[in-house]
Formats: structure tokens, C-alpha cells, sequence
């Protein structure tokens, strides 16, 4: 081996070894790897917070994508249905409401309140408020409402004529049952109920009935309109004006018996008086009303004038007994009074 000069550097000390450079740049791309591993490391630790800080905005892209997935998953399913107690009192007004509801909204309302519609149905009005409910699950199918103040139900009624399944659940109650109508006429079987029950004095306990419209038509038809009955009353007993007030009464009495019986036997019977008696009434009567009393138009007229004058009479005494009882008005009850009864109140 040969020596080295002096003052020469000894070649491993200042030489760069083979492959250094390779070695360097390696170690260089093994520095940039840690780097970005602990950049990593830095940004999973700060990744949270970021995410916290874009969570509000990611929520709201996703919002409606999911409103819309939330449509799209609910389209076959029913809409949240309305509460019964609101639709059927919503069916209720549409019932009862003198504007015509169309047909389809009437059975969605029916759809929704759970109340199939009926072909007929009556109106029920009560005098006690705290009774509807209690009454509405006694009667089947009864729809509760309440209209002008006043507590009511609708019941179907496929039978016009039948009143049975009513009067059990009614016995005890002070109401009015109005005539069976079809659907369309409901808030005309309600209006008529309510004046009957307005023409009804209220009574308590076991003297508390029902009444029905189907049992005073005529009452109803003829004091409909106060006024138009004193016109009549008026126009057809004209004759008896220039009478005193008791011969007038008597006379009516008679004639009215007279017409509803069709005979001086059968008045005389109603009037607990003798035959002969009606005879001389009627002489007198055919004496101030002349021959009109055989033509069957003035016996009509007469015979509805003097019904109506009897209704009113009831009214007045009626709101006068009450009235000094109670010091409250009520109008009367229009139980037909025998005229028997009434001849014998007038000293016949």
C-alpha cells in the first residue's frame, strides 16, 4: 500500500460516499412523507372543529333533499286526518246552513267526521244544555251541534212515520223533535223544532216531555206569522165584531164545534150542552154569516180563523199564568184543549 502525501486530506473524511446523493434525496422524500403524516395528524385533531363549523351549511344543502325525500316517501300515505269533534261540527253548520253545501263536500265532511249521510234525518232540540252528549251516545248515529244557541242533535230517520227508537231516550226530557226530511231540508226540520220548543213551556222532572212536529203542523202553519192570523181572524169573524165579548166567545165556541164535528148531535156532545141549544146558537150564527156557512171555501176559512184565534188565546194565557208565577214569559203549549172544556171555562 502506498503512503499518503503529508498534508493531504485523507479521502474518506472529505469524499462523498457513492450513492449518498440518492441516499440524501431518499431521506429527504422519507422527511416530506413524515411531514405530511403529521400535517395529517394535525388536521384529523383540527377536523372536528371544522366539521362542527360546515355542519350547518352541509345541513342546509341537505335540507331539501330530505323535505323532498320526506314528500316523496309520504305521497301514499293519508294526510293527517282532522279531529272528529271539529269535523263534525263542521257537517253539523253545513247541514244546517240554508246555503247548499254541494254534494261532495258534504261527503268529505261525512268522510272525515266518521258520519255516514243518511237518506232522511230529523232535528232534535233540548232544553238543557248538559243533556246532548249524554243523549248523542243513548241515540245510534246521533250528530251533535248546536245552532242559535240552543243544544241539537241529527238523527237519521229512514222511516218518516216511526218514532219509537226516539221516545225511550226522550222520556223525561223537555225537547222538540222536528219532522223527517231529507237531507238537504236539515235546517228546516231544525227551525221548525226550535219554534215548537219556543211555543213549549219548559217543565221539570217527571212533567218534562217531548214534543213532536209531527203532532202540530196545523199549530205551527198557523201561528207562523202572528200577524197574518189576526188578519184572518179579522177578515172571516167580521160578523161577531158588534157582539159582546161573551156572546162572541160563545158563539165562536159553538161555531167551531159545529165545523169540526159536522153536526148539531156531535157539537152538543164536545160542548156538554143540549141539542137544542147548539140549534138556537146556530139560527143565530146563520143569521150574521148568511148562506156562506154551507159553501165549503167560507167553512174552511171560518174554520182556520177561528183555530188560530184559539191558539192565540192559549198564548196570552199561558204567558200571563207563567208570567205571574215566575215573573218570566213563556209561550204556551199547544196540547189541543177539548172544547168541551173551553165552553164550560166560558159559563156554556
Amino acid at each position: 500500500m502506498r503512503a499518503t502525501p503529508a498534508g493531504t486530506a485523507t479521502p474518506t473524511a472529505t469524499a462523498t460516499r457513492p450513492g449518498q446523493d440518492d441516499e440524501d434525496r431518499h431521506d429527504g422524500r422519507h422527511e416530506g412523507r413524515r411531514e405530511d403524516m403529521r400535517e395529517a395528524v394535525r388536521d384529523s385533531v383540527r377536523e372536528p372543529v371544522r366539521e362542527s363549523a360546515r355542519e350547518p351549511v352541509r345541513e342546509s344543502v341537505r335540507e331539501p333533499v330530505r323535505e323532498d325525500g320526506a314528500r316523496s316517501g309520504q305521497a301514499d300515505r293519508p294526510e293527517s286526518a282532522e279531529p272528529p269533534d271539529r269535523a263534525r261540527q263542521d257537517l253539523f253548520k253545513a247541514l244546517t246552513d240554508d246555503r247548499a253545501a254541494s254534494e261532495a263536500s258534504l261527503t268529505q265532511l261525512a268522510e272525515a267526521a266518521g258520519w255516514p249521510l243518511p237518506e232522511a234525518v230529523r232535528a232534535i232540540v233540548l232544553a238543557t244544555p248538559g243533556e246532548t252528549h249524554q243523549l248523542a251516545a243513548v241515540l245510534d248515529a246521533a250528530l251533535p251541534g248546536v245552532f242559535a244557541g240552543r243544544p241539537c242533535l241529527l238523527v237519521p230517520s229512514p222511516d218518516p212515520d216511526t218514532r219509537a227508537p226516539l221516545e225511550p231516550p226522550l222520556r223525561g226530557r223537555t225537547a222538540a223533535v222536528g219532522h223527517a226530511v231529507p237531507l238537504r231540508d236539515t235546517a228546516s226540520s231544525l227551525r221548525w223544532a226550535l219554534r215548537l220548543l219556543a211555543l213549549t213551556p219548559a217543565r221539570a222532572g217527571l212533567d218534562a216531555r217531548a214534543v213532536f212536529v209531527d203532532d202540530h203542523l196545523s199549530t205551527l202553519l198557523l201561528l207562523q206569522d202572528e200577524p197574518l192570523a189576526h188578519a184572518l181572524a179579522a177578515r172571516w169573524l167580521r160578523p161577531l165584531a158588534d157582539l159582546t165579548p161573551r156572546q162572541s166567545e160563545r158563539l165562536e165556541v159553538t161555531l167551531l164545534a159545529w165545523l169540526e164535528g159536522g153536526g148539531a148531535p156531535e157539537a152538543a156532545k164536545a160542548l156538554n150542552v143540549h141539542p137544542q141549544t147548539v140549534r138556537y146558537r146556530m139560527r143565530q150564527l146563520e143569521k150574521l154569516f148568511g148562506p156562506g156557512l154551507r159553501d165549503p171555501r167560507t167553512r174552511f176559512e171560518l174554520e182556520m180563523a177561528l183555530r188560530s184565534r184559539r191558539l192565540m188565546a192559549q198564548v196570552r194565557r199561558q204567558n200571563a199564568r207563567v208570567g205571574r208565577r215566575t215573573g218570566r214569559v213563556v209561550t204556551a203549549d199547544f196540547t189541543p184543549l177539548v172544547v168541551g172544556r173551553m165552553a164550560r171555562v166560558n159559563g156554556l
